[in-house]
């Protein structure tokens, strides 16, 4: 597959012949069901949409029955974005509904395999992206993490995914999950395609009243050889599996061998950070999801009066995942528990930032996992709670609202991959890119 930057330079007629070869690949390959379609909205280098992102034109459903006849009837500011840019849609990806899961499993079209492995989870809730890049299937493509959900299926297919600082991308258009967490970013082959695809999409954008006044671009800056402080957290890790905490030793020595400075700090028990996660996130989608009531738009289920209408419609439209969190965030929001839980998290979310900054006063990155494990077989997480706990080092970085970005380091004895992460302040984009691809260099990972 080429890469993002060479098919910036591909002509007119090597483009097309490019997008029907890429069109024939994706259907010689149905039972990854990393698309729910393909739909070839221009003339462009085609990237992948998750489907939670407004195409013009397009049905987009947000992985859910609920939303199945909806057409979007705007494109959303990324997609706009990327036009300016000569990049177009290409088919939507398939994704946990309303991007709520750890696995794509529980989306409305059925689940997306691995690509390095078929009996094994891609990652969510942007799975079906992160499979389509790791196959070969799209040259790039749009995710959205909420609370891992780019850097998990990135680290367990395979390939780069990053996730702004909160605000540098506009989520105008993004079906929204938990509004105070939610970023779109690039799903791409390496780092230096992910620095292209986020200076395209990233900038302020007065539809977005989050929308940082930001307009500042890496790529022509980007520096694998800048010498940086980087935070390693030894004992933060001791929950992860071995062959995380050996893809880790390993990261920390090319780190060290780049000529970087290494500085050992440490963190609170995450625990605490997946208390305050899904707690603000459940409240927030509870509100958001409001919404969805079969009567403005998307799947209706007449009933015998308007208030069986409401709970036909929502009871059959959305699946076991998104009725729980629902649940959850009614509960947690309501008169009874809101100062004992909801108010708490967001104490508790003030402290995990505050705890970043102090940090960042001392170093410029920090190195962590993304996922306790690799790549889990279907079935394993059985129970809810595993699922949860499987975002157990990615979730603080968006309660915080920093930006972060997951690359592969290593391969286990079965050839899964192991990815990591980078983490750094609010903003500093530059800085994250430059640690991220001389990592990258130094690692010299196949994706084969």
């Amino acid at each position: 597959m080429i890469t993002l930057k060479e098919a910036l330079s591909l002509s007119k007629e090597e483009l097309n012949k490019f997008k029907e070869d890429l069109k024939a690949k994706i259907e010689a390959r149905p039972e990854l069901n990393a698309y729910i379609d393909v739909n070839n909205a221009g003339d462009g280098i085609p990237i992948a949409i998750k489907d939670n992102i407004q195409v013009k034109d397009w049905s987009v459903t947000s992985g859910s029955n609920i939303l199945q006849g909806y057409i979007s009837p705007y494109n959303a500011t990324v997609i706009n974005k990327m036009a300016s840019a000569g990049l177009t849609p290409f088919g939507r990806t398939n994704m946990d509904e309303f991007a709520m899961g750890s696995t794509t499993e529980s989306s409305f079209y059925g689940k997306t395999l691995n690509p390095h492995a078929e009996d094994c989870v891609p990652g969510g809730s942007s799975g079906g992206s992160a499979a389509a890049v790791a196959a070969g299937l799209a040259i790039a493509a749009l995710g959205s993490d909420t609370g891992g959900s780019i850097r998990q299926p990135a680290a367990f297919c395979g390939i780069v995914g990053m996730k702004p600082t909160y605000g540098r991308v506009s989520r105008y258009g993004l079906g929204a999950y938990a509004s105070s967490l939610d970023q779109i970013g690039p799903m791409t082959q390496n780092v230096e395609d992910a620095a292209i695809l986020y200076d395209i999409i990233s900038g302020h954008d007065d539809k977005d009243s989050t929308s940082a006044d930001m307009n500042d671009k890496v790529c022509d800056k980007l520096d694998a050889n800048r010498k940086l402080r980087i935070a390693v957290l030894p004992k933060y890790i001791e929950n992860a599996s071995k062959d995380v905490k050996n893809a880790y030793a390993k990261a920390v020595q090319a780190l060290k061998d780049l000529g970087h400075t290494i500085v050992e700090k440490e963190m609170m028990d995450a625990k605490y950070d997946i208390s305050a996660y899904y707690i603000t996130a459940t409240a927030e989608a509870s509100t958001n999801l409001a919404r969805y009531d079969g009567i403005r738009y998307g799947n209706r289920v007449v009933g015998k009066n308007l208030e069986d209408t409401f709970i036909q419609t929502r009871s059959n439209g959305f699946g076991d995942e998104v009725k729980r969190r629902i649940l959850l965030g009614n509960f947690v929001l309501s008169s009874g528990y809101y100062e004992a839980y909801y108010v708490k998290a967001q104490k508790t979310r003030h402290i995990i930032k505050d705890e970043y900054s102090k940090i960042f006063e001392d170093v410029d990155l920090i190195l962590s996992p993304v996922a306790p494990t690799v790549a889990n077989k279907f079935g394993e997480l059985s129970n809810p709670m595993d699922m949860y706990l499987s975002d157990l080092y990615t979730i603080s970085v968006n309660l915080a609202g920093l930006p972060a970005l997951a690359l592969p380091i290593s391969k286990t004895e079965n050839n899964m991959p192991v990815g990591l992460q980078l983490i750094a302040n609010a903003y500093n984009e530059q800085t994250l890119f430059d640690g991220a691809l001389g990592l990258e260099k130094q690692i010299n990972y196949t994706n084969q």
